[in-house]
């Protein structure tokens, strides 16, 4: 069993930056690759970012490039989100969700694990 812990969101002002936490526990879970998605209030759950298990290759959502940059620490057993230049328009819930077998796609269906979510709220 694998299990996803979020945390690093908060109320930040348009501009700031947050890094966002994914603690992740569980057998083998160094071998799967992680991704971010958010959902936004009355939106879909929309792909942000993901990395494969050595930290090697990212892919990000093309809105999210430029801003995003996720990353991981395997001694951690932790992925990371850092965002930069905030934007009232990412106020939204991010998720991290894991692949056993280190899915590198912006589909939710390809993740089998995923976390409780961390509020991020950006203001103008």
């Amino acid at each position: 069993q694998v299990q996803l812990v979020e945390s690093g969101g908060g109320l930040v002002q348009a501009g700031g930056s947050l890094r966002l936490s994914c603690a992740a526990s569980g057998r083998a879970v160094n071998t799967y690759s992680i991704s971010w998605f958010r959902q936004a209030p009355w939106k879909e759950r929309e792909f942000a970012a993901v990395i494969n298990w050595r930290g090697t290759i990212t892919y990000y959502a093309d809105p999210m490039k430029g801003r995003f940059t996720i990353s991981r620490d395997n001694a951690k057993n932790t992925v990371y989100l850092q965002i930069d230049s905030l934007k009232p328009e990412d106020t939204a819930v991010y998720y991290c969700a894991a692949s056993s077998t280190n899915a590198l796609r912006a589909s939710s269906e390809s993740y089998e694990y995923w976390g409780q979510g961390t509020q991020v709220t950006v203001s103008s």
